[in-house]
Order: structure tokens, then C-alpha cells, then sequence
């Protein structure tokens, strides 16, 4: 089977085509039975495919699933070669489709030919090929009757202008680079922090710090603050402060858990009129972590 243009096919689209190359299973449209297949794929696009996944576009997965055996065909104006053959083969084909006699070019026509950029490769020469199969009595073409069909002065002169596929667009290689210039800047980054961290520890322990005395701290919290005395005269060490404010902090909030568990555990039991067994199944306890629980909060009689 021959997909044409594979790049453009819905994401939804793609992770069907997936599956049946993955699988070979599939549904005809309408039907519920599962039928097998076993073919052969050809899949041909001019989207410069890891750029679209890069962008999103196409799936990693499928592209590595249809890429086995790469064939890259270059365009028609880096074959020039190829160009009047083409032409003299379309020219034939459509001699006999129309039943007419077959296309000749002049040396000037022919040159002419060669030159032009042909930014529609194939499809384009061969469109102006039957064009002119088609529309001219006289079957041996000038420069002058090309020119009716294809517009080479603009072009015959100018260089081709196209994006290169090797300079601006991320690949895997580009895209590793970036994830590599990332992870440093992160690294540097992180470096600066524990820096930071080291210079602060070292301020604190060489400057102490005038702060609120341990006297007002209820005083602060009940909001009655005298604006004279908000400054004590004493000093404590700005990490001794700290860690006694992180303890005191800890130790609260352990006692605020101890005491929703024991509710919860009292609640749980009275529900159940008592029963053990019922209580740490409503928990979601074992009952062995029941009884040491109700040992610990005295909840045992």
C-alpha cells in the first residue's frame, strides 16, 4: 500500500495507522469484526519530518515505525538531468492518451528547460508537459511557445532559494544539544543557590542579629505590640532562633495530628459500639496497629 503525503495525516489518523502496523488489525468502517492484514507500506511526504515532531505534528513512534528503509529523493532542480527525460516520457504518454504526435524541443527550448527551478518538481513539469501536449498544433516547441507555460525569464538568471533541512531545522542531534545546554544551566543554578545557602549560614553565625525578644513573641501574636518596645534590647543568635521557631513549629504540628487520629479513632469506636474488629476495618488498619494505637492515646478501657 502507498501513502502519499503521510505527513499530513490527523494525529488521530496516525495512531490508527499505528496499530494496524504494530498489529495488523483492523475494522472496516461500520463493522465490529476484527480482520487481519499483512501488507507492505510505501510512504513518501516532502515535510521534513522531525521537524514536524518536533513541533508536535507528526508522532515519534509512527516515524520510526515506517522508517526502515529511508530513500531520499531530491528535488527536481538539483537533477537536471532527469528533467527532459521526464518531459520527453510524460510527452509520449500523453501522445498516445490524446492520440496526438509526440512533443520535440529546440536546442534554446530545451536549455531553457533544464534551467528553470521547477518548485513544483514532478507534478509541475509534467502539468505543463500535458498543457502543452494538449493546447499546441505545432509540435515542435520554441523558446518562445515555453515561455507561454513556464515563466523562465524570472527565473532563468536567479539562484534557487530553499530551506535547508540541514541548517535551521532541530533534529534529534540539535535537540539533545539543547536538553545538554538545559541540564547545565539547571546545574550552575543549583550551584548558586547552595552558595547563597553557605553565605547566609556564615552571616548568621558571624552577625547576630537584633530581633524580637522571646518575652513579646506572645505579645506579637495576639497583635498588642507596643510601638516603643517593639525592638528588645536582646540579641539571640539569628540560626539559634530558627531552630527553636522550626521546633516549635514541628512539635505543634505533631500534636495537631495526634490529636485528629484520636479523634478519629474515638469516633471510629463508637460507631461501632466498641467493637475492634469493626473499627479497624472502618480505618483501614490492621487490628494489631488498632490496639497500639488505643494503647498509646489511652483509649484502651
Amino acid at each position: 500500500i502507498f501513502l502519499d503525503e503521510v505527513a499530513e495525516l490527523p494525529l488521530a489518523t496516525q495512531v490508527r495507522l499505528l496499530r494496524v502496523l504494530e498489529t495488523g488489525d483492523f475494522m472496516r468502517v461500520g463493522s465490529s469484526k476484527v480482520q487481519k492484514t499483512n501488507v507492505r507500506v510505501v510512504a513518501a511526504t516532502n515535510v521534513n519530518i522531525p521537524e514536524a515532531i518536533s513541533k508536535g505534528k507528526f508522532r515519534e513512534d509512527l516515524y520510526y515505525r515506517l522508517n526502515t528503509v529511508p530513500i531520499h529523493i531530491p528535488p527536481l532542480r538539483e537533477r537536471k538531468d532527469d528533467i527532459f527525460l521526464l518531459f520527453m516520457k510524460f510527452s509520449i504518454d500523453f501522445a498516445e492518451k490524446y492520440r496526438v504526435p509526440n512533443l520535440e524541443l529546440t536546442e534554446e527550448a530545451k536549455k531553457a528547460l533544464t534551467d528553470y527551478c521547477w518548485p513544483g518538481n514532478v507534478r509541475q513539469l509534467k502539468n505543463i508537459t500535458e498543457q502543452i501536449s494538449i493546447l499546441e498544433k505545432d509540435r515542435n516547441i520554441t523558446l518562445e511557445t515555453l515561455r507561454k507555460y513556464v515563466p523562465i525569464d524570472k527565473n532563468e538568471f536567479l539562484p534557487v532559494v530553499y530551506h535547508d533541512k540541514h541548517r535551521n531545522i532541530p533534529t534529534s542531534e540539535s535537540g539533545a544539544f539543547e536538553r545538554e545546554l538545559i541540564f547545565k544551566f539547571l546545574g550552575d543554578m543549583q550551584k548558586d543557590i547552595n552558595d547563597l545557602k553557605q553565605l547566609v549560614a556564615h552571616l548568621s553565625k558571624n552577625q547576630p542579629q537584633s530581633i524580637v525578644s522571646k518575652d513579646k513573641k506572645s505579645i506579637i501574636f495576639d497583635s498588642e505590640i507596643d510601638k516603643s518596645d517593639t525592638i528588645s534590647n536582646q540579641t539571640i543568635e539569628l540560626a539559634e532562633y530558627y531552630d527553636e521557631f522550626e521546633k516549635t513549629e514541628e512539635e505543634s504540628d505533631n500534636l495537631s495530628l495526634e490529636d485528629k487520629e484520636k479523634e478519629m479513632i474515638m469516633k471510629a469506636l463508637i460507631k461501632n459500639n466498641g467493637k475492634r474488629k469493626d473499627t479497624a476495618k472502618d480505618l483501614g488498619i490492621s487490628e494489631r496497629t488498632l490496639y497500639r494505637k488505643l494503647k498509646v492515646y489511652n483509649l484502651t478501657d
